[in-house]
């Protein structure tokens, strides 16, 4: 292998610094530890890479993800050896499930103790393995710049997603004076296919014969910057679109064309158009069963035709007529660029449009409790639909998809196929670290509040100014409703009988609190939603809240519970 002669001794930790700012690499978020330590001494005086301290190495891994998915750039973490490395571990599987990509540095106990249980010792690369795109354990100091190389590259290209570095403790102590050539050397790793001209035009041609096509829009369009170019294919050939969780915001919820989230609590437009679709069109999602719910008999009267970067995704969960492996944005321009065919939709057109007339999200106002949807859409109000938005996961994950008025690609941070508790509060600290002009406001359970409030600290410490909106129901919402819903209404531990004093909390960390219990004077409170300063808003609402509409696990799409018709005589259980 070639060798390149060093200016001067460096160590393998100063090379990780070296060779992540060469990558452009602006911003870490990481925790010390012991097998860290020589890494973190480097820090201490290296120019052009910031350094965020989070609380706990969850917090940091979905602060990197919140970063990455907020800028599209690789969100980096430094954690150590052992327990710091497996804190990290949900972090990691959750940008792995939603396509993040994610470089992460374990630390490791030194080369001569690995596999003797050393303190702090961990299998991390075997731990690692099934939730990564690939892993590395660096063996030599002199292959640090190849492989943090190839690790960036591997995480960005492709599908995107987590590739981990154990880093032990004594190559990163040691000083070198030559490295081995960094170039990359990945011979059988291919960063994306394109799309044939025949199997585009195949896609086109029975577009051209379908009388009832639509698009499921997913995270992809997202991840590949395709949204401008999807958002020219939809307005060319006139094609309904149902939206993923990932999904929203790659059209506009304003746009007639957008049915909005389609699945378990997608709406009744988007829900009865894959039903009554003969043509389906999936563009970067993954058939994930929250949107197919039973794939035994989703698209039984469709056309599937399905675009996506990991050959894997094809025909894993739904038979697929026309599977195309292409990189997104490629196989999108090139649709435009073909010759185009005759469509006409008016007549499905028209229908999809009453539908979302018919069965709109819709909640009654009450004087006693604030409703949660209401809260969602006086923000969306306020914002002007235009705010970086981040949730947790429950039951206000749900609203937030259903009531906020996303219009703009990268709007919604929230976490997808892991379902992640805890994701939202250091998630909307990298994405505020990102996008520092923009208003990142960030809802919360009350549950997943307490797994992650101590990245709080973060707010004052960096000035970071998010608003955290506590949905407060006093118990974890979205198991209170199963139980409720199909366990005969027994809550077991599902419900909080005590509570921290959320008040004296944001006091502690130095933050802004303001509690809303009064429905009648909600408009006027939350207009501090605007401010430019961190705050944590604690809205108050009632246990006896569920997320409606639903489709109970198993059913179809057409098998929805909690409609709310406009025709009162189609009226359904409102529950």
């Amino acid at each position: 292998m070639k060798k390149i002669k060093l200016e001067k001794p460096t160590s393998g930790s100063q090379l990780v610094l070296q060779t992540l700012k060469e990558l452009g690499v602006e911003i870490i978020f990481g925790y010390p530890g012991g097998a860290m330590l020589p890494l973190y001494d480097a820090i201490h005086n290296f120019e052009g890479i910031q350094h965020i301290l989070a609380r706990h190495e969850q917090g940091a891994t979905h602060e990197a993800e919140g970063y990455a998915k907020s800028s599209g750039k690789v969100g980096v973490v430094v954690v150590t050896s052992g327990p710091g490395a497996t804190n990290a571990v949900t972090g990691i599987a959750d940008a792995y499930l939603d396509s993040v990509p994610l470089l992460v540095f374990t630390g490791q106990v030194g080369r001569q103790s690995i596999g003797k249980d050393a303190f702090q010792e961990a299998d991390t690369v075997g731990i690692t393995a099934p939730i990564t795109k690939y892993n590395y354990q660096i063996r030599e100091t002199a292959d640090i710049p190849r492989i943090v190389t190839e690790a960036y590259y591997l995480a960005r290209t492709g599908r995107p997603g987590p590739v981990e570095i154990d880093l032990p403790k004594d190559v990163s102590t040691l000083e070198v004076t030559e490295i081995n050539d960094p170039s990359l050397n990945l011979p059988h790793y291919h960063e994306s296919e394109k799309a044939t001209d025949e199997q585009l035009q195949e896609l086109l041609t029975e577009l051209s014969v379908s009388k009832k096509p639509v698009i499921i829009a997913g995270g992809g369009i997202n991840y590949s910057g395709s949204v401008d170019i999807f958002r020219a294919f939809v307005e060319k050939y006139q094609i309904p679109v149902v939206s993923t969780l990932l999904g929203l915001g790659t059209l506009p919820i304003s746009h007639e064309l957008q049915l909005g989230m389609a699945g378990m609590h997608g709406s009744y437009a988007a829900n009865m158009a894959l039903v009554e679709a003969d043509y389906i069109i999936n563009l970067g999602s993954r058939f994930d069963d929250r949107v197919v719910s039973n794939p035994a008999k989703f698209a039984k009267n469709a056309v599937v035709a399905h675009i996506d970067i990991d050959a894997a995704e094809l025909g894993k969960i739904v038979k697929t007529d026309i599977p195309i492996l292409s990189d997104l944005k490629v196989a999108l321009s090139r649709l435009l660029q073909l010759n185009n065919v005759k469509t006409d939709f008016n007549d499905w057109i028209k229908t999809v449009i009453e539908n979302k007339e018919k069965a709109p999200f819709t909640y009654e106002p009450q004087n006693h409790d604030i409703r949660p949807q209401e809260t969602i859409k006086l923000i969306g109000e306020y914002t002007q639909g235009d705010a970086i938005i981040v949730t947790d996961v429950g039951q206000h994950q749900m609203w937030v998809a259903q009531y906020y008025p996303y219009k703009n690609a990268r709007q919604l941070i929230t976490s997808g196929g892991m379902g992640t508790m805890g994701f939202g509060i250091p998630a909307a600290i990298g994405a505020k670290l990102a996008q520092p002009n923009k208003n990142v406001i960030v809802f919360v359970g009350d549950g997943g509040f307490q797994m992650t409030n101590q990245e709080l600290a973060l707010l004052n410490g960096y000035g970071i100014a998010i608003k955290v909106v506590l949905i407060n129901n006093h118990s974890l919402g979205m198991v209170r409703q199963w139980q409720e819903s199909f366990y005969e209404e027994r809550r077991s531990q599902s419900v909080f009988d005590v509570e921290p004093n959320f008040q004296l909390l944001a006091e502690a960390y130095g933050i802004k609190h303001v509690k809303l219990d009064n429905p009648k004077t909600l408009a006027d409170d939350l207009k501090i939603i605007t401010e430019d300063e961190p705050m944590l808003i604690e809205v108050l609402i009632s246990k006896s809240e569920h997320v409606l509409p639903m489709i109970p696990a198993g059913l179809h799409n057409d098998e929805m519970i909690g409609l709310h018709f406009t025709d009162e005589n189609e009226e359904v259980d409102n529950a």
